[in-house]
């Protein structure tokens, strides 16, 4: 049997300002395309079933060939149908979480106790603990067994304050992800706004924005093929 991979999106659906959020189409989308040849995935969410694609990423891709695809593609659907919830989830089945982007994660994952929990199990245990974008925001929680943040001392990155800035979305979410991570010990590092960074500290594997999807899953894949 392959190795599996655990895909976590948020289940919320609007911003704090009441727009319309969830999870963003080629932060998903793009790393898929790069892990299912080499791994089982399957998907898990907060509320468990169908989590909520963010409506303004389906619109901005629908150029995008694999973002096209990720919406259309028969199995991605039906994985998505039967997401579990994140209490079903076993961390041993697996050897990596992934969690996507999208402003819903800093909504309902940062301050989820379950989720903090599975952060640190999937830790704890020595896997591969990775995020792009907002989905950086899940790991908030995650701690090792001395009870320490997972970014203290380490190296990071999610999506900047110039980036939440440029489009107008600081007062969208509970909290500026470059603050929260730094708070929290380590060295936040960033890309001109846009552009891709990837940042690997041993198992931790972070995405600073939608351009960081597809080399992160290569990140992931590349630390899982060692």
């Amino acid at each position: 049997m392959s190795p599996r991979i655990l895909f976590v999106f948020t289940s919320t659906t609007t911003t704090l300002t009441g727009n319309p959020t969830g999870w963003f189409l080629p932060e998903a989308a793009h790393p898929y395309y790069v892990l299912a040849p080499h791994f089982d995935i399957d998907f898990a969410a907060p509320k468990g079933p169908n989590p909520p694609v963010a409506p303004d990423s389906i619109e901005s891709y629908k150029s995008d060939p694999d973002s096209v695809k990720f919406l259309q593609d028969p199995s991605v659907q039906q994985k998505l149908a039967s997401a579990k919830r994140l209490s079903e989830v076993t961390v041993d089945d697996y050897a990596a979480v992934f969690y996507v982007g999208g402003h819903g994660p800093v909504i309902d994952l940062a301050n989820d106790p379950e989720n903090a929990e599975l952060v640190s199990q999937f830790w704890q245990k020595g896997k591969v603990t990775s995020a792009v974008c907002h989905g950086s925001a899940a790991l908030v929680g995650g701690v090792d067994t001395e009870g320490k943040s997972i970014f203290a001392g380490r190296e990071f990155t999610g999506f900047s304050n110039e980036e939440e800035s440029i489009i107008g979305q600081v007062k969208a979410v509970p909290f500026l992800l470059e603050d929260r991570l730094t708070e929290l010990g380590g060295k936040y590092l960033k890309a001109e706004p846009w552009k891709p960074k990837v940042v690997v500290d041993g198992q931790l594997i972070t995405g600073q924005n939608p351009a960081s999807a597809g080399p992160v899953a290569k990140a992931i894949l590349e630390a899982l093929q060692k």
